[in-house]
């Protein structure tokens, strides 16, 4: 998938869900949730148990959906995550040997950054788009509001903080899509396993995402 199209399909869906769990079969279960309710971008932490076997079973598992690996530190866990079968991935940082080796492969990298100085850095040596982390403690919002009047064409996902209740306003600040995950998989439901409950937060997600971009259309 080249960058465009990346581009394209993130525009689109306007939310990516974050599964990070210690328990393999809790991991792909909240997965599944997400998918139940809408959400067709799901990154996969590689910190989550057997994380290459969670990608490749809901590569199987989840053929409409758009399976990432993310949390990669370096190059070789990169590596890894593509043969297991990831089709994008997210690092918490800029590295230019990740980022060129992934577009080499034609697999949409998406470089974390925090400053105007390493959001350019990282695209500027190929990321498909910036991760901002973490986003709620550098002022939410209003952080990517001052981002967008000078770097108003580079592609930002804002992550760390994003709740349902502000995903629609980090939307028409001008991020591209949202990263979510604990406010998707609280706590209490995960050990419950009410996969269900996790769903049905994650159908007033889109929804509002859906709204917020109607609303933008006018």
């Amino acid at each position: 998938m080249n960058t465009q199209s990346w581009l394209a399909l993130v525009r689109q869906q306007g939310v990516i869900a974050v599964v990070r769990s210690s328990q393999f079969k809790q991991g792909i279960q909240m997965a599944k949730a997400v998918a139940a309710g809408g959400i067709q971008l799901i990154e996969v932490t590689w910190n989550s148990d057997r994380a290459p076997d969670v990608i490749a079973h809901l590569r199987q598992e989840l053929p409409d959906c758009w399976i990432g690996a993310g949390t990669l530190l370096t190059l070789a866990q990169q590596q890894q995550a593509i043969a297991a079968g990831a089709q994008f991935l997210f690092t918490p940082h800029v590295d230019v040997g990740m980022i060129k080796t992934a577009a080499e492969q034609e697999i949409p990298l998406v470089a974390g950054a925090l400053s105007p100085t390493e959001i350019v850095q990282a695209w500027q040596a190929g990321a498909a788009s910036v991760k901002v982390f973490p986003i709620e403690v550098m002022g939410g919002v209003a952080y990517i509001q001052a981002l967008r009047a000078p770097l108003g064409n580079i592609p930002l996902i804002p992550t760390g903080g994003i709740t349902i209740e502000n995903t629609p306003a980090f939307l028409q600040a001008g991020a591209i899509s949202v990263g979510l995950s604990s406010d998707l998989f609280p706590q209490a439901a995960l050990l419950q396993a009410n996969w269900d409950a996790i769903a049905l937060r994650t159908q007033t997600l889109v929804q509002r995402v859906k709204s917020g971009k109607e609303r933008c259309e006018f």
